[in-house]
Order: C-alpha cells, then sequence, then structure tokens
C-alpha cells in the first residue's frame, strides 16, 4: 500500500515520462506518428505472404487471424526488450534525484500499451473493411483482456528492468529469447496443430491464454472460455505481485551498480 500511495503521489512524472516517450518515439523520422500504424501493417504484409504464399495454410482470411495476435505481441516484445533498459538509460536521473524507481518501468509499459491502444484502431478498420466484421456483443471482454496482458506485461518488466541493472548481457540476450517466446505463443498457429506432446508447452507460456482471448473474440467472435481468460487473469497478477516483490528488493542497491 505504501509503494501504491507513493506512485500515486508521483503520478505527474509518470504522466511526463509517458508523454515524452509517445512524442520521442519516432522523433525525426519523415512519417513520425504514422509509424504506430505502419510498423505492425508491414509486418502483418511479411507475415501474410511467408505464410499465404511459401508455406500457404487453410485458416480463412489468414492475414486477420494473424493481425489480432500479432498486435498485442508487439506491445509485448516492444515492452520487453525496451523495459529492459527503462533504469539503466535513466542512470542520471536515478543517481541524482529520489523518486520511486518503478515509475520507469511502468511509464515505459504504459507508454508502449497506448501505442497497442491506437494500432487497434488499424485492426477494427481491417476487419470492418475487409468484410470479416466485428461481433459487438463480445468486444465488452476486449478492455478486460487488455488489462490483464498489461499487468502481465508490467509484471515481468518489473523483473527483467530490475535484474539488467545487475546483469546488462541480458539486454542482449533478451532479443533472442523473445524471439523464441514468440514461436511458442499461439499467434501463427493454432494450438490445436501442434502434436499433443507439445501442448502442454504451448499452455505453460503465460501469453497463450492472452492472445488466445484475443483471437476469441476478434476472430472467432466469441467469448474466451472462461477458464483461459481466468487462467491468463491469475497468471497475469502473480507475475505483477512477483515483479513488483522483486524490484523492490533489488532497488535498494541500483545507485551503487549505476
Amino acid at each position: 500500500m505504501k509503494t501504491i500511495q507513493e506512485l500515486f503521489h508521483y503520478r505527474e512524472m509518470i504522466f511526463s515520462l509517458i508523454r515524452k516517450d509517445l512524442k520521442g518515439r519516432y522523433k525525426g523520422s519523415v512519417l513520425g506518428f504514422f509509424w504506430t500504424f505502419l510498423n505492425p501493417l508491414l509486418q502483418l504484409i511479411v507475415y501474410t505472404i511467408v505464410f499465404s504464399v511459401l508455406f500457404p495454410t487453410t485458416l480463412e482470411k489468414f492475414y486477420i487471424f494473424l493481425f489480432v495476435g500479432l498486435v498485442p505481441w508487439l506491445f509485448f516484445n516492444t515492452s520487453l526488450v525496451g523495459g529492459a533498459t527503462s533504469i539503466t538509460s535513466q542512470e542520471n536521473l536515478v543517481k541524482k534525484i529520489y523518486f520511486p524507481r518503478q515509475v520507469l518501468p511502468i511509464s515505459y509499459v504504459s507508454s508502449a500499451f497506448i501505442n497497442m491502444l491506437l494500432t487497434f484502431i488499424v485492426i477494427f478498420i481491417v476487419l470492418i473493411l475487409s468484410g470479416f466484421g466485428i461481433n459487438i456483443s463480445v468486444l465488452w471482454i476486449l478492455p478486460i483482456v487488455m488489462f490483464v496482458e498489461y499487468i502481465l506485461v508490467l509484471g515481468i518488466v518489473m523483473i527483467i528492468s530490475a535484474l539488467t541493472v545487475f546483469f546488462r548481457d541480458l539486454e542482449y540476450i533478451l532479443g533472442i529469447i523473445v524471439m523464441l517466446w514468440m514461436y511458442l505463443t499461439p499467434i501463427l498457429y493454432e494450438v490445436e496443430t501442434i502434436p499433443a506432446e507439445y501442448q502442454k508447452l504451448i499452455y505453460m507460456n503465460p501469453m497463450t491464454g492472452v492472445i488466445l482471448c484475443y483471437k476469441d473474440i476478434l476472430y472467432y467472435k466469441r467469448l474466451p472460455d472462461l477458464n483461459t481468460i481466468g487462467g491468463a487473469f491469475f497468471i497475469g497478477t502473480f507475475f505483477a505481485i512477483i515483479g513488483f516483490y522483486i524490484f523492490n528488493r533489488l532497488q535498494r542497491r541500483f545507485v551503487e551498480e549505476l
């Protein structure tokens, strides 16, 4: 409770860092803010060509199946890779003034989350213009799934950002880990297509439940299974609690390690 009260007291600092990150994300580029929408679209085009032409699939409108899982994954990927250095990249700030260090990973993950919300505008446009459509009656659960993903990602970033202060190599290893993690997440395929003996490994992935919920709502146009969303919420809450606990224990040594 003390941490929550302190973070609330420093909420203006969090908002300021979020604005700074959103404004500086594509600073100096010709297209600027439009890269928010172009990045996922270009990745969608590449994956669609690869899996529709080179490795064809029987899934109807595969590009939509891919897109509704790819955008949440990009939020996860961006948050982990960039959030890992959210403390080390602000070394001068951490050394010079006091503030709850949790502010840094929270602001970074939050700005990436806002970026994902904006990209969802593109998803809805694609769903409508393609004729695939949207089931309005199940959309009410989408914000819940987004919140579950947010707390899951925040918890993981809390752990990684704290550990990176002590083990700088983690920053470079993380790119490989996240790449492997993507193929263990049902973004490009349905879980049922995986051999039964490996499906347990897929379901052990904390992002599996989250991605399945997105696909249920936006691709299959149905409510996610109660066990799926319940499991995702439990895992997300678990990582959030563990993440804050580990961060709080390690942050006492940040200044001397930096």
